[in-house]
Parts: C-alpha cells; sequence; structure tokens
C-alpha cells in the first residue's frame, strides 16, 4: 500500500488515495481481521489521511470552500455554488436531458467530476435519486456474487469482488458528495457515466471480471450438478441390474 499510495501523492492525486486506503481496508475487514485491530489501522488511516489533506495548501483552502461555499462564490467557491445551483435548477424531474444550462462554460467540468450535477438538472430529483438506487444496485449485487464465491471457498474471486464494490461504491460516494455539497471537492469520475477513456475502460473491466467470476460459480454449480445427477442415474442403473 505504501509504494502505491507513495505514488499517488506524488502525482498528487489524494482522492484516489482515499479510495484505494478504503477499498484495502473493507477487504481486511471482510477478511476476518479481529475488530480491535482493525479500529487501530483504521485509526492509524484517517489520522495518515488529516496529515496528507494539511499538507498541501490547495486542499486547506478546499476544506474552507467547503464549509461556506457561498463566502466567495465567484472565487474559490464557484465550482460548488455552480453546482448547487444546477440542482436547484432540476426542481423535482428536471429540464429535460440535453437542457441544462449549467454546462455552457457556466460550470466547470460538467462531463466528468461534475457530471452528477448536470444529471440533476436535467432529470430532477427523481432522476438523480434513480441514479443513486442503480448505483446500490449494483454494489449489491457485486457483493452477492463476492459472498457467493466466499460460501464455495473461492476466496481468491470472492476478495476480488468485494475490492471492485468498495471502489465501485467509494468512488460513487464521493462523487455524489462532493456534487451535492456534503465533502470537500475532489477529483474523482462517476463511474460509469462521467467523460474519459481510462476512467470507463477501468469501470468495464472491472464489469468483466465480475462477471466472469458470476460466470465461473454458475458454471462450476451446473457442473455439480450435473455430476450428482450421473452418480443417482448410475446407483438406480446398479439397483436394475442386481434386480
Amino acid at each position: 500500500m505504501a509504494i502505491y499510495i507513495g505514488l499517488l501523492i506524488s502525482q498528487p492525486d489524494f482522492g484516489v488515495t482515499v479510495v484505494l486506503m478504503c477499498t484495502v481496508m473493507g477487504m481486511v475487514f471482510l477478511s476476518g481481521m479481529r475488530f480491535f485491530q482493525f479500529i487501530i489501522v483504521l485509526s492509524a488511516g484517517v489520522g495518515m489521511a488529516a496529515f496528507l489533506a494539511m499538507t498541501q495548501p490547495y486542499r486547506v483552502q478546499r476544506l474552507k470552500t467547503f464549509m461556506d461555499p457561498w463566502a466567495d462564490p465567484f472565487g474559490a467557491g464557484y465550482q460548488l455554488s455552480q453546482a448547487q445551483i444546477a440542482f436547484g435548477r432540476g426542481e423535482w424531474f428536471g429540464t429535460g436531458l440535453g437542457n441544462s444550462i449549467q454546462k455552457l462554460f457556466y460550470l466547470p467540468e460538467a462531463h466528468t467530476d461534475f457530471i452528477y450535477s448536470i444529471l440533476a438538472e436535467e432529470l430532477g430529483l427523481v432522476g438523480a435519486l434513480l441514479v443513486v438506487l442503480l448505483y446500490c444496485f449494483l454494489v449489491y449485487r457485486i457483493f452477492m456474487t463476492g459472498r457467493h464465491a466466499e460460501k464455495k471457498q473461492k476466496f481468491f474471486m470472492s476478495y476480488v469482488c468485494y475490492g471492485f464494490a468498495f471502489l465501485f461504491a467509494g468512488q460513487a460516494l464521493i462523487n455524489v458528495g462532493v456534487n451535492v455539497g456534503a465533502l470537500p471537492t475532489k477529483g474523482l469520475t462517476l463511474p460509469l457515466l462521467s467523460y474519459g477513456g481510462s476512467s470507463l475502460l477501468a469501470s468495464a473491466v472491472m464489469v468483466a471480471i465480475i462477471l466472469r467470476i458470476d460466470f465461473e460459480l454458475k458454471q462450476a454449480e451446473l457442473e455439480e450438478m450435473l455430476a450428482k445427477q450421473k452418480t443417482k442415474f448410475r446407483g438406480k442403473t446398479a439397483r436394475r441390474v442386481k434386480a
């Protein structure tokens, strides 16, 4: 972890560092780590994240802007204030797909980091909540696939699924939180929705691996069922021959 975090911080990319740390800690917790030990590791991780957040002036400025974006709506708080305006314009059912005003040079990074604000403006509160529910369903299904693999003693497959679930959940949670003003601004894309080749490619690869794991689990179950049926058929045949 230290190697990866060191490379990310040197870029710097604090947002991905936080997501990666949360993902690994979640996987360690689900692997059966003792709760007391997990609390120690979690406390160390939170302390390190807080230290890294305070070491750069621009991160401190983001925290100040997060506390009150309207204190400087045309300066440091411009992006967050424009995102909140987009949510206000969307109301319940939105302005209609493609009819956003904020994406026309008002809201910076409207196609990547703040795509959720534009989505809320065009589809309204109902559409925005529906997207959140879709992410919840996606993460739930990935966790269920991992749990299925764990029951089959396929632990590598299981923890791969858990890790991917945490990655999707972490990125979506932080991106949505930043857009609604619940978290400080971070440069994280919304998985499978934000514009960007590398993000979409990585998300698609994760989905493909999860589908492959699910396919192999179902294939193994089918083979087990066929083997049981063959054994049962052979037993019946042997009893008939004896009779």
